[in-house]
């Protein structure tokens, strides 16, 4: 049996900086069953002529659309024109300013196929700061333990639970996700109203609900840092504020809360975890007051430590916890 295709969708807004990167990252896959859908979400930069030119330069794999009147969507909407124009069973992502590592569709590709009743798998992703050559940068690059076993299926709503139970903490990035097409389709795509911010999350939400899924501990994407992307941006606009409460959250954890009404999900885990999620929203006041002692604990913390010159601190160390030393 020949290996299933893979319809990559690359969604960009004025991304003439990194796009090429992205798509040549696309082009050195070790895996060659792929097509590339490239979706223009209104560019005004040199991006739309590049996309262009790439699906001028290779037509019979990779492809460039845009919504009517060359207008701008937002990233769900994008997603989704990128989804109606391909016809893979299996569906992939990379954002244009992300890149992936050569073996990225061939290691997923042998996974969900390993798997016949997994419907989506993914991995860490790297957050990646060292692009930018930047002495200051170079060691900053980082990737988190996503909190769930590896290759094996995982039942529904379990990767949801996790997702609540952990503040997003354990989210994998877009760009490391591969669905099945079916999937895709039986939950609706992606939802239109949520333009930027939490679209991936809502997304995930609707997948993880209701199919089954792989991870695995291979690291096979980079997820650019930069000061232009979306999540930058929001954090700019006081819309996405990290570990704190913010307008973008709220909104999501409204329609996810409708969701499962919609939907019918009565799992007592998912219901717990989402009412943690809600707590500093529905008691702001109570929320406040645990913050200011939870920083005033941290902030005292700082101090004593900094008011105890390190000589001192060794002493210390091995005066009261000589257990420290012969561990």
């Amino acid at each position: 049996m020949s290996a299933p295709p893979v319809s990559v969708i690359t969604i960009f807004l004025d991304a003439e900086r990194f796009l090429e990167e992205a798509i040549e990252s696309i082009l050195a896959q070790t895996y060659d069953h792929w097509e590339l859908v490239l979706v223009d979400d209104g560019s005004t930069d040199g991006s739309s002529a590049l996309a262009q030119d790439y699906a001028a330069r290779h037509p019979d794999r990779i492809q460039y659309c845009t919504h009517p009147g060359h207008e701008n969507r937002g990233m769900s909407a994008s997603r989704n024109r990128g989804i109606r124009a391909s016809s893979a069973p299996l569906i992939a992502f990379l954002d244009a300013d992300d890149i992936w590592l050569p073996r990225r569709l061939e290691a997923q590709v042998e996974l969900i196929e390993a798997f016949p009743t997994v419907d989506m798998v993914y991995g860490p992703t790297r957050y990646w700061y060292s692009w930018t050559g930047a002495p200051a940068d170079q060691d900053r690059d980082c990737t988190y333990p996503l909190g769930l076993p590896h290759r094996q299926p995982i039942e529904p709503p379990t990767v949801l639970r996790t997702f609540l139970e952990t503040s997003g903490h354990v989210l994998p990035g877009t760009c490391s996700l591969l669905v099945r097409r079916s999937a895709v389709e039986a939950v609706g795509g992606f939802e239109e109203e949520f333009r930027g911010s939490y679209e991936d999350q809502v997304f995930l939400a609707k997948i993880t609900a209701h199919h089954r899924v792989a991870v695995t501990d291979e690291c096979l994407d980079l997820y650019r840092q930069h000061p232009n992307s979306c999540c930058a941006i929001a954090m700019e606009e006081g819309e996405y504020i990290p570990d704190e409460p913010h307008p973008a959250k709220k909104r999501y954890l409204d329609w996810l809360s409708a969701y499962f009404d919609t939907c019918g999900l009565d799992d007592p885990g998912l219901r717990a975890a989402l009412n943690d999620e809600f707590w500093p929203y529905r008691h702001p006041w109570q929320y406040h007051a645990y913050s200011t002692v939870r920083e005033a604990l941290r902030t005292g913390r700082e101090r004593l430590r900094n008011a105890i010159p390190p000589e001192s601190r060794l002493w210390i160390k091995r005066t009261l916890m000589p257990a420290a030393d012969s561990e």
